[in-house]
């Protein structure tokens, strides 16, 4: 569908308290509701991120705001988006412009997908009922983590819009096997591999808030989990020290890719060289990723990899980013540098935080129409003719 560039973005709905998160209702009571005249005024993401940080538990907050070691790359992230420049053109016809585009098979009303992120009720009681609730609302496709706080099945059956299903692979095989053939049969589309983490990465913040996850929140895919005895992880430390295997190589994806149909896409990539041998591995897609900087502190900004790695897949397969995303115009740079599309994090929670479905309907709806206006002023029509030529040089 084209959009008329004088299209108005309509604003937040009506804005509503509600039920505190079980196990932080001390702290939460402290915080005050959402006033609707804040929503009103939020026309940014980082507006929502300021209503957030004042309902979200300070614990809470640490967990999700947090990032690796010093938080450098954390930094980087948004300095290396917002240090590249534009380069606009002039009395080009721009009446109208088309943000539409595919990626793999999917036909995408603009580039944005919502990343995957764990425990989203740690943000609003509804968790990713409500986050794909919003996402359907604003025709987001949405990826669904390993670590939810709500069952597969459950946002499968929920959702009106696209799922991908992101994957830890287990210790035990069997386990992710089930999980494969579970996402397979509730009708995600793609199996999205989470290949940076071997290891739990040097995450200062959380473990000095003493993070853990609170009463009546818990991994609702890894309940049935096989560990040989009871299993009530209080902790992501004590989460992936049960689920992380010791080893994870081009062998297990080529298992993993003997296990479904669906297309296999690896999370995690900032190494040219790796994402050359994931074209001759023969998966359909790569999400340039440095797990929002929570993983290995000083690694490249994702915005920074980016380029040599479109250059190194030259088409071959998807090519997706994500990485302090926070403005329309940080899409447009991404897909100037080759990406196919761009993921969204963290602005999810603060979507959810201050206005549950109808805050990230309208985190997204920000991005598009941010999007879309850059597009207009950069004189470009159509997401195919966004190229280099987009970036200063």
């Amino acid at each position: 569908m084209t959009i008329n560039r004088r299209r108005v973005l309509i604003q937040g709905a009506a804005a509503a308290g509600f039920a505190l998160l079980p196990g932080f209702e001390a702290a939460a009571s402290q915080k005050p509701a959402v006033a609707k005249a804040d929503l009103e005024r939020a026309v940014s993401l980082s507006d929502y991120e300021a209503i957030a940080r004042r309902r979200i538990e300070r614990v809470a907050w640490e967990y999700i705001s947090g990032a690796a070691a010093d938080e450098i790359t954390l930094r980087w992230n948004r300095e290396a988006l917002d240090h590249l420049m534009l380069d606009p053109r002039v009395l080009r016809d721009v009446s109208r412009v088309d943000t539409r585009t595919k990626v793999l098979g999917l036909e995408l009303p603009y580039p944005v997908f919502l990343a995957p992120t764990a425990l989203h009720k740690l943000a609003h009681p509804e968790g990713e009922l409500a986050t794909v609730t919003g996402a359907g609302k604003a025709r987001a496709p949405m990826v669904l983590s390993t670590m939810s706080s709500t069952k597969l099945e459950d946002i499968a059956a929920k959702g009106k819009t696209p799922l991908w299903f992101q994957l830890y692979v287990q210790k035990d095989k069997g386990f992710t096997e089930q999980l494969v053939h579970r996402a397979e049969a509730a009708g995600y589309r793609a199996l999205v591999v989470t290949v940076d983490t071997p290891v739990e990465g040097i995450r200062n913040r959380q473990d000095r808030a003493h993070f853990h996850l609170p009463p009546g929140v818990a991994l609702e895919n890894l309940r049935d989990l096989p560990t040989g005895g009871k299993w009530s992880p209080g902790t992501e430390k004590e989460v992936f020290a049960n689920i992380l295997p010791d080893r994870l190589t081009w062998k297990d994806i080529e298992w993993l890719q003997s296990l479904t149909k669906l297309p296999v896409l690896l999370k995690g990539v900032l190494n040219a060289e790796d994402a050359d041998m994931a074209v001759r591995a023969g998966v359909a897609g790569i999400l340039v990723s440095n797990h929002g900087a929570r993983n290995l502190d000083t690694v490249p900004p994702t915005i920074t990899a980016l380029p040599r790695i479109t250059d190194k897949v030259a088409g071959r397969i998807a090519v997706l980013m994500d990485g302090g995303v926070r403005r329309g115009t940080d899409v447009l740079k991404a897909l100037a540098l080759g990406a196919n599309a761009v993921l969204i994090g963290r602005p999810v929670f603060w979507g959810l935080a201050a206005d549950g479905a109808e805050g990230v309907a309208n985190i997204l709806n920000i991005l598009r129409h941010e999007f879309e206006v850059a597009m207009v002023l950069t004189g470009r029509r159509t997401v195919a003719e966004i190229d280099r030529s987009v970036i200063w040089r």
